[in-house]
């Protein structure tokens, strides 16, 4: 007798796993960009926006709050085409593409914003909550990639 095979196992784990990192980023881009229409983030992302080469000119044109504002209309737009992508597997690729602008962008904010790194006890500090943006960034390039079975 042979044993059955049990290969569905690790496509259940990680279809899992994909869904899992898929609501995950829906989750913060939907909850951060709402987050981004109140003047406690506007004012938090200021230094970010204003110190970096690719974002610094649209305070010369809008406002704190109207560039916090557009930020979080465009994740919450990625988010509504990740939850999409539940039903038209083709939209993956735009998506991931948009994820991986918004998380290089932010990530870049490490090493543009002025004071971003310290160092405590002799170990190099920052603000972790940017590093979950690896995260995102490679389930970016996940989706650009992915392929259907």
């Amino acid at each position: 007798m042979h044993a059955k095979n049990k290969s569905k196992s690790p496509h259940v784990a990680s279809s899992l796993g994909y869904y899992i990192s898929l609501g995950g980023a829906v989750l913060i881009l939907l909850w951060i960009g709402i987050f981004k229409f109140t003047p406690t983030e506007a004012n938090a992302i200021k230094p970010l926006v204003e110190n970096h080469p690719l974002s610094s000119w649209m305070y010369s044109i809008l406002s704190v709050q109207s560039v916090s504002n557009l930020v979080g209309v465009l994740e919450i737009l990625v988010a509504i085409l990740l939850i999409l992508t539940l039903k038209f597997d083709k939209l993956k690729k735009y998506a991931g593409f948009a994820m991986c602008v918004i998380f290089l962008m932010t990530l870049s904010y490490l090493f543009t914003t002025p004071n971003m790194w310290k160092i405590i006890d002799g170990v190099p500090y920052t603000d972790f909550f940017i590093l979950k943006d690896l995260m995102y960034l490679g389930f970016g390039m996940h989706l650009i990639n992915y392929r259907t079975v």
